[in-house]
């Protein structure tokens, strides 16, 4: 049954198109639709609306649903529209007119906006542990190999020394970077809608300071029609936090997939993590990084999709929202797995080291020289174009001592004060908070 039922049939084209894959996705949000029922039932006895005892009767009855989810035996059935329907439904066939308090001084509309929020702000917290232990992998191997040179380029030309070292701690901070993005992501996220209704509050005396502190969010939207135009923003800006780190971890893979290639033989892939080809027996392929490379740009492109679905709309409640939850949804799994194998195989990847000294790489040491000369007293254009006319002429010869110790360099590479950025990130989470509330309200 649906929710708004009237009585009257629905076309059933029509009930099929607005029913979209709201029964699909809405699985992944039903532990959360189950919690903020919880949460909301207890709003209500607090405020007379419901008796002890069918709190008692509704909470026992939410629990053994939480069970059936867990254990992976829930179902949306094909007379629910949707997880609400299917939870409402449910309880009202379990304990009749009791069932049916639960949606007082609550709409769908409220219900999905926590659901979401619930979601995202627990797979948030799924992306920054995961992110936090890839970035814990850089680090160690930028310090692993902190002392082995390789090219530095631009405009895929040879441009100037790097180090190994420098490269994974490159993309270590990247990714510490991100975390600031994901942590704002997060704050955003963690702020109670439910409440808001249709989006225009109730006229039952709801205490929503309460189901805040219940479902352990640090604050609420307090203006119930911001609450609805959350909607769609909340989803945008996890969006592009998310594909920040999509966008890190493609340029890592498109650099994985280019120095690993015979060109270059920078870094080689162990066997068991490349693909070989149907005709070319001696094809070793970096399909792994090339599918991150694509996942990666792929996240990229969620939160302009989002942007374009909702950009446009008025306030309040649109179904336009209803295709947003469909492309935001697996966008966390789609993630997660991305950090998870690049973490495997990076760590298995073998590092090439005496690649400057070939001679293909003499002049990548000529800003050293250029800078040597200014040292002596030679103003630096007078000492870059004596050195770009030995290049000229095949006079250059490269000395290859490196004497970067400035921050951030080669020779400084204070990944100290890079992990120190991480943790700062990761403290500002509070995810304690947010935790113990859940595993308060269920147990």
């Amino acid at each position: 049954m649906k929710l708004w039922e009237k009585g009257i049939d629905v076309n059933s084209l029509v009930d099929e198109f607005t029913a979209g894959k709201d029964r699909e996705t809405d699985l992944c949000l039903a532990i959360w639709d189950v919690i903020g029922s919880i949460a909301h039932a207890r709003m209500l006895k607090s405020i007379n609306m419901i008796t002890g005892d069918e709190l008692a009767a509704l909470d026992n009855e939410l629990k053994n649903i939480l069970r059936q989810i867990e254990q992976g035996d829930f179902v949306i059935e094909d007379k629910a529209e949707d997880i609400h329907s299917q939870i409402e439904n449910m309880l009202t066939t379990a304990l009749g007119d009791t069932g049916k308090k639960i949606h007082t001084a609550r709409s769908r509309n409220d219900q999905i906006l926590l659901d979401m929020k619930l979601f995202a702000r627990d797979r948030l917290r799924e992306v920054a542990i995961r992110t936090e232990s890839l970035f814990d992998t850089l680090i160690s191997l930028s310090e692993l190999h902190r002392e082995v040179l390789m090219p530095g380029y631009t405009h895929m030309q040879i441009a100037m020394p790097s180090s190994f070292g420098l490269w994974f701690g490159a993309y270590a901070e990247s990714l510490s970077e991100d975390m600031t993005l994901l942590r704002a992501a997060y704050k955003l996220t963690n702020r109670n809608p439910l409440g808001s209704a249709a989006g225009f509050g109730s006229s039952f005396k709801i205490d929503r300071s309460l189901t805040t502190e219940l479902l352990g969010f640090d604050g609420m939207h307090v203006n119930v029609v911001n609450a609805q135009m959350n909607r769609g923003k909340m989803e945008k800006t996890v969006a592009f936090a998310i594909g920040s780190v999509g966008a890190t971890l493609s340029k890592l893979a498109m650099d994985i997939c280019m120095y690993s290639g015979q060109n270059f033989s920078f870094i080689t892939l162990p066997d068991e993590f490349t693909t070989g080809s149907s005709i070319m027996p001696h094809k070793k392929n970096p399909d792994v990084f090339e599918l991150v490379r694509a996942r990666g740009n792929k996240l990229q492109a969620l939160a302009h999709e989002i942007a374009l679905i909702s950009s446009n709309l008025p306030s309040g409640y649109h179904r336009d929202f209803q295709q947003i939850k469909e492309r935001f949804i697996p966008s966390f799994d789609l993630l997660l797995e991305m950090l998870a194998i690049t973490e495997l195989v990076i760590n298995k990847i073998s590092i090439t080291s005496g690649i400057t000294e070939k001679e293909l790489y003499r002049d990548l040491f000529s800003v050293e020289e250029v800078n040597k000369l200014v040292n002596s007293g030679v103003s630096f254009r007078d000492a870059y174009r004596q050195v770009a006319d030995k290049i000229a002429n095949g006079t250059f010869v490269a000395h290859k001592k490196i004497d970067h110790i400035h921050e951030g360099s080669i020779g400084n590479l204070r990944n100290d004060l890079i992990r120190e950025k991480m943790n700062n990130e990761m403290a500002d989470f509070h995810f304690e908070k947010a935790g113990n509330a859940i595993k308060n309200l269920i147990e």
